[in-house]
């Protein structure tokens, strides 16, 4: 992506939303206008597609901040779930990747209030970030980053793509596509692990998901078993297929199947969709290399302490209409959260003339090409997301844009 100057591209895509609902990736081998039918203009959100199973082989700099940003976002959101000594301890790596070492002198745990690092953050919670910001004393951004990764990839649901089925008892349980395998989930409960090399076969249709796994007998004999699962729709259940066949390939081959050389059971047969990508192996086996790199780190969306809320609140004041800059309620994360997010850092690539400047924090507007042309393509953000300095969302008008 150039606006970005992202090197390790694979383990990012785009993601839309469609007219039922479901969330799906970008295929950029197809025009958006016959996968995207609402617009133009067009809702996009740049993700995480594939988490790394090892952040230490993410080779770019600019590549693990990203990622701290998104898990960020998770954990804020509720999708990561996080144990409390966990999720303190990466809330005082990210005061220390962006406010450098604790000095009382200058800080006090009142600051912490000021940031959204969980959706149950409490006064306690804060003091205990605070004391434990002053153990990562000595960390640069960068150091502060990679123990950050370090620590969130032991997360039980650290990169699951999470799907909900149902089984053939009618019961409601969760398909979760790892790079080792598909685990399955009832409620909150791990119930079972699907390596990817025990499944020889996954296949759909219409709402009808089938899974054919080989499992060892106690006398290390292999037994075929199928597992059924079921869909609110056709469009969700070849969605999760898909999921599934680019979760294969990505972590678990060297490079990608060739489909002229001859199908593959674990394939639906019949259909045309093929993994096109990089594999996890080509991505940090055969990655563009460059000695320097710069970009600059966006600080987060800061809200008014415990202190200044409760005095706010305790002086009477006009009514006035509620919105996520006067609410009397900051803590309120995840309806504030969705309003607040600033944008993904552009990258400043180093001694081009043609760098962007650096736009103001809550609202990044590229310039559209200047033509005479009325209908030239225009690109600009929607609504920059959400607190961290993080993901985006882009809205693209006519067509992406062909640099990614």
């Amino acid at each position: 992506v150039y606006h970005l100057d992202l090197v390790e591209v694979d383990y990012f895509s785009l993601q839309f939303l469609d007219e039922a609902q479901v969330l799906h990736w970008l295929d950029y081998t197809k025009p958006i206008k016959k996968q995207i039918k609402i617009g133009p203009p067009y809702t996009l959100h740049f993700r995480i597609k594939y988490y790394s199973s090892e952040p230490n082989n993410l080779h770019e700099e600019f590549t693990r901040y990203l990622f701290v940003l998104q898990l960020r976002q998770d954990i804020l959101l509720g999708k990561l779930k996080c144990p409390y000594d966990t999720a303190v301890e990466l809330a005082a790596l990210c005061l220390q990747a962006e406010l450098g070492d604790l000095d009382p002198s200058e800080y006090t745990p009142e600051l912490v209030s000021e940031f959204r690092f969980s959706p149950n953050q409490t006064e306690k919670m804060e003091m205990d970030i605070f004391q434990k910001w002053n153990d990562c004393r000595g960390k640069s951004p960068a150091q502060a980053e990679v123990n950050y990764l370090n620590k969130a990839k032991w997360l039980e649901l650290y990169g699951v793509d999470m799907h909900t089925v149902k089984g053939r008892d009618g019961g409601e349980y969760a398909l979760g596509l790892t790079p080792t395998g598909i685990l399955v989930f009832e409620g909150t409960n791990k119930i079972g692990l699907f390596f990817w090399p025990k499944i020889t076969k996954l296949d759909f249709k219409k709402s009808k998901l089938t899974l054919v796994v080989v499992e060892d007998d106690n006398e290390g004999r292999e037994q075929e078993h199928t597992f059924v699962f079921r869909l609110d729709n056709p469009k969700a259940c070849k969605h999760l297929w898909k999921c599934a066949v680019e979760h294969h390939s990505f972590f678990r081959l060297r490079t990608p199947t060739n489909a002229k050389s001859g199908h593959s059971d674990f394939i639906r047969l019949g259909s045309r969709f093929r993994f096109s990508g990089r594999t996890e192996y080509q991505a940090t086996h055969a990655g563009r290399l460059r000695r320097t790199s710069t970009f600059e780190r966006r600080p987060s969306k800061r809200y008014p302490s415990r202190r200044q809320s409760t005095v706010r609140g305790s002086t009477p004041s006009r009514p006035s209409q509620l919105s996520s800059q006067n609410s009397p309620e900051p803590y309120s994360y995840q309806s504030q959260f969705i309003h607040s997010m600033q944008s993904v850092p552009h990258r400043l690539p180093v001694n081009h003339g043609h760098a962007r400047p650096s736009y103001h924090d809550n609202m990044l507007t590229p310039q559209s090409p200047t033509s005479g042309n009325g209908n030239a393509p225009r690109y600009f953000q929607e609504e920059i997301q959400k607190n961290l300095g993080g993901m985006q969302n882009i809205k693209f008008q006519d067509k992406l844009m062909t640099t990614l």
